[in-house]
């Protein structure tokens, strides 16, 4: 049996029969990091003897039979801007390269309290930001579906790790998209939740009104398991808000789906935008109504996302200053410091991403570029809430291209940054999204995004599976 290929129910199946242990598995996934690694280079640091041990200890907890959820024992990969108790954290930057979590996430501790196995921590555009992975400041991973191509970004790393079968699971972080532009690009599911909904404790903050955590799976089903573990109410997140109970019925006779209007998709690839189509139609057929609908400040989604983000990060990064963490660099004073350490340290997408954001924050210009970002924000969360008044979800392609070639975009920063096109929205707006596989056009998997409205996860997963088995006839 190929253990690295299982769904998260199959493993969970395969333990609760003793088919295979979890040592089994987790030796499986790290005989599949060392045999793909020199490929994919999708971890930073693989914890070798910190999972055997705690695959060892959730086979005792299966042998009992007593406490054990669907998770137990399967071994996860985890993306390197979650803190991991005692575990190397780096954001995939030098500037954190020697920094040591010095407590668990909130989903860390969840996923323990259910006896997860972690593999090691997963590679990422520094500081979560970038769309390919290419911006870490140690290694670019490479898509296990091409290897001359990028994997997304910036949950490059979580992504390819599930792909290439070197984790049975992963967890990202999603601020624009970092986890549903990857798990298209990877043939896999990803989901943003609604903002509030996942604990963001523990996670190194990007643009703290944006970032999310969410899974990276092989299946809808495995996908719904992982948010279910790792959602609820944390005290230690004022953000962090209780979910709400959605009724588990669904029909597909009484789904209305929007389609997002042609004119709003002139930058995606025609033959991206004809996959998507074809497959509402097919759901049409099987009894869904559908919808055009039209959002037309989804056309400012973009530009709005690209001043309030770095907005964010600008004030987010300024603790990484030579003294309080990770690296320091010495000089004559002070301000030599703080220089010398960023100017060293950080690397050119942050270094970008702080100075356009301490420009549109600065006296002068906030009123014109920050103010402004925030009202149009306001107009996208009212538009795609009056779109929900219509229809139960949104449709779309997630991404406007195909997987690119590695360097095919990296001295171009606007042309990477319009990857983030049809996943900005969502962010903007705060609701889930998720990506499910709609096939492959030219060899290169394509990816479906389905948006909801708060705290309707349930139904993106439901509307999701009918997707796959779409996919599967």
């Amino acid at each position: 049996m190929d253990l690295d290929q299982l769904t998260l129910e199959e493993a969970a199946e395969g333990l609760k029969k003793k088919k295979f242990s979890s040592a089994d598995l987790t030796q499986n996934c790290l005989d599949k990091i060392q045999e793909k690694e020199k490929d994919i280079f999708a971890f930073l640091k693989v914890m070798t003897k910190e999972a055997l041990l705690q695959a060892r200890k959730a086979d005792k907890v299966l042998e009992k039979g007593e406490g054990i959820s669907k998770l137990t024992g399967v071994p996860l990969a985890i993306k390197d801007n979650i803190l991991l108790k005692g575990i190397a954290c780096t954001a995939g930057s030098r500037i954190l390269e020697n920094y040591i979590a010095p407590y668990d996430a909130t989903i860390i501790s969840r996923l323990k309290q259910r006896n997860a196995v972690f593999l090691g921590k997963t590679n990422l555009d520094e500081f979560a930001m970038g769309s390919s992975t290419e911006n870490s400041s140690f290694q670019v991973t490479h898509n296990p579906c091409d290897l001359t191509r990028v994997p997304g970004g910036s949950s490059g790393g979580s992504a390819a790790a599930v792909k290439s079968g070197e984790a049975l699971y992963s967890l990202g972080s999603d601020t624009g998209g970092s986890v549903r532009q990857p798990a298209a690009f990877c043939g896999l599911v990803g989901l943003k939740p609604t903002y509030g909904s996942v604990s963001r404790y523990g996670l190194m903050a990007f643009a703290s009104s944006l970032d999310q955590i969410g899974p990276i799976t092989k299946t809808v089903g495995d996908n719904r398991l992982v948010f279910q573990a790792i959602s609820g109410l944390d005290k230690r997140d004022a953000t962090s808000r209780q979910k709400e109970d959605f009724p588990a019925g669904f029909s597909l006779k009484q789904l209305k789906v929007g389609l997002i209007k042609d004119e709003l998709l002139q930058s995606v690839d025609p033959l991206i935008v004809e996959r998507i189509k074809r497959m509402v139609n097919e759901l049409q057929e099987k009894g869904a109504e559908v919808k055009m609908i039209d959002v037309p400040s989804f056309l400012s989604a973009l530009p709005t996302y690209y001043i309030i983000a770095p907005a964010e990060a600008s004030t987010n990064l300024a603790r990484y200053d030579g003294i309080k963490y990770g690296a320091s660099v010495l000089a004559k004073n002070l301000q030599e410091v703080y220089r010398l350490t960023r100017g060293e340290k950080f690397g050119p997408e942050v270094k970008r991403r702080i100075m356009l954001g301490t420009f549109v924050l600065s006296t002068g210009y906030a009123d014109a570029y920050y103010k402004r970002a925030l009202k149009v924000r306001r107009l996208i969360t009212k538009e795609i809430e009056r779109a929900f008044q219509e229809v139960d979800v949104i449709i779309s392609p997630t991404t406007p291209t195909l997987p690119f070639k590695i360097g095919e975009r990296t001295k171009d920063p606007v042309q990477m940054y319009l990857s983030d096109l049809l996943t900005v929205p969502a962010s903007l707006a705060g609701v889930p999204a998720l990506t499910v596989p709609a096939g492959v056009i030219q060899g290169l998997p394509v990816g479906l995004q389905i948006m909801g409205p708060a705290f309707r996860e349930e139904r993106l997963f439901q509307v999701g599976e009918e997707i796959e088995k779409l996919i599967s006839l």
